[in-house]
């Protein structure tokens, strides 16, 4: 289900990308003592006491300034606000109130937004920091924090959390396949849905961007229901220049967190790009089941091995996702594109497969005697008990006497058996490792 958008707003170098990295547990924000070196809005998935939330970092806002990068980043924050459920509204304890601040404070307010003030880098909890300047923008209490070194961050969360909205049910029923069309712009997603549809129920467009909003549409077929989500294209963060398309990428990954099956669409002509894989790992990161759909086939020339070469070439570019099947489709001709609601029924049945635990522990016995697993320093992991946690995506616990003596290779080793044996194609497979001393699998 899509998940709570908080945004974190503030002047410029105030601490909002030291604070994002903190909530979200690494460095994925740049972080440096000069302003204004966050321009665009980073996206991250975090969570905190049961509650998931996608966390937003802006550019920094300066009213002092003008130009085109300013009034941009200005656009970006609003329409942050706007796409938000709530807001981090962070000022700088030590430098103290600003005007800059009573005017983003004001934008907040007039956006309706619930939001947490924070007042960040607090060098001294006792005696208790003087914040008390910053009642003057309306928000309430300020809760003093340190991002840099962590302290009083969990309160922070905890103000935040008491404001997010409870997550909507799902709107519709169980056995409704949901399928998300995502991609780079100007791929082909709409005409893809289209074509699917049978009519027009997308307008479509060259240019890139035309797609701002994610687009539900019902169909049925077959005595099969199924939704399709067609959202804007994601550009990589580089190459977007208009706040709208900036806009839209909140809504692409929502509609993923949405979806059963995930239609990754690529261009045939360009092949795989740097952001095609930051696209399509999103996509395996979220545990949907995917089919690779290899778009304006027609406009490719061709011979007797060109599908082979293509193919040889994708799989090397998406190596962490050689379990997608792929689809070359026009289109613009139709060619291929109601062969894709077939993968969609296929991999949407693998990723709700369920073993049993017998099979499964036959299996791992077996495994186990082909190629045993890794030792360290005289003591060798065993695998104890296997049994399947869940499904969408399949998740496999393995009970062993030591999970630190487990390699990533043999687990890549165990995960090719599975599918040998189970198939589980177009869908990620999760392994999940616990410690038990009783041996059970002989």
């Amino acid at each position: 289900m899509p998940k709570p958008v908080v945004a974190i707003l503030g002047r410029p170098n105030v601490g909002k990308s030291t604070l994002f990295n903190r909530i979200v547990g690494g460095r994925v924000a740049i972080v440096e003592g000069e302003p204004g070196v966050t321009r665009d809005r980073l996206y991250q998935d975090a969570e905190w006491s049961g509650q998931s939330f996608t966390l937003v970092d802006t550019g920094g806002l300066d009213f002092q300034e003008s130009g085109e990068i300013i009034q941009g980043v200005r656009q970006q924050v609003e329409l942050a606000i706007r796409e938000s459920d709530a807001v981090l509204f962070v000022v700088d304890a030590r430098a103290g109130l600003n005007p800059d601040d009573l005017e983003i404070a004001s934008m907040i307010r007039k956006a309706n937004k619930p939001a947490v003030l924070v007042a960040n880098k607090v060098e001294r909890f006792d005696p208790p920091p003087q914040t008390y300047e910053f009642y003057q923008l309306g928000l309430g209490d300020p809760v003093p924090v340190s991002a840099a070194e962590g302290l009083n961050t969990g309160d922070m969360l905890d103000r935040l959390v008491e404001l997010l909205p409870d997550v909507a049910a799902d709107e519709y029923e169980t056995d409704v396949i949901k399928m998300a069309v995502i991609g780079r712009p100007n791929v082909g997603k709409s005409s893809l849905v289209n074509t699917i549809l049978g009519e027009e129920r997308v307008i479509v467009s060259t240019v890139p961007g035309t797609t701002r909003d994610a687009i539900d549409t019902a169909f049925k077929r077959d005595d099969k229901h199924y939704v399709i989500i067609d959202t804007a294209g994601m550009r990589r963060r580089g190459k977007i220049d208009l706040p709208t398309e900036k806009y839209s990428v909140i809504r692409s990954l929502r509609a993923v967190d949405r979806s059963d099956v995930v239609l990754i669409v690529v261009d045939a002509v360009e092949g795989v790009t740097e952001q095609d894989k930051r696209i399509a790992g999103y996509a395996h990161e979220a545990g949907k089941a995917s089919v690779l759909v290899v778009n304006k086939w027609d406009l490719v020339e061709k011979d007797d091995r060109t599908i082979n070469r293509f193919t040889e070439k994708i799989r090397r570019e998406l190596g962490f996702m050689q379990y997608v099947p792929l689809i070359f489709t026009s289109a613009l001709t139709g060619k291929r594109v109601q062969k894709v609601l077939e993968l969609v029924d296929f991999v949407a049945e693998q990723h709700a497969t369920r073993i049993g635990t017998p099979d499964l522990n036959n299996l791992f016995r077996e495994v186990a005697l082909q190629t045993p697993p890794p030792s360290d320093k005289a003591r060798r992991l065993k695998i104890l008990y296997v049994t399947q946690g869940g499904v969408k995506p399949p998740k496999f616990i393995l009970f062993v006497n030591d999970p630190e003596l487990m390699h990533f290779s043999y687990l890549r080793y165990l995960e090719n058996q599975v599918r040998l044996a189970y198939g589980f194609e177009g869908t990620p497979v999760r392994f999940i490792l616990r410690k038990r001393t009783k041996e059970v699998l002989r």
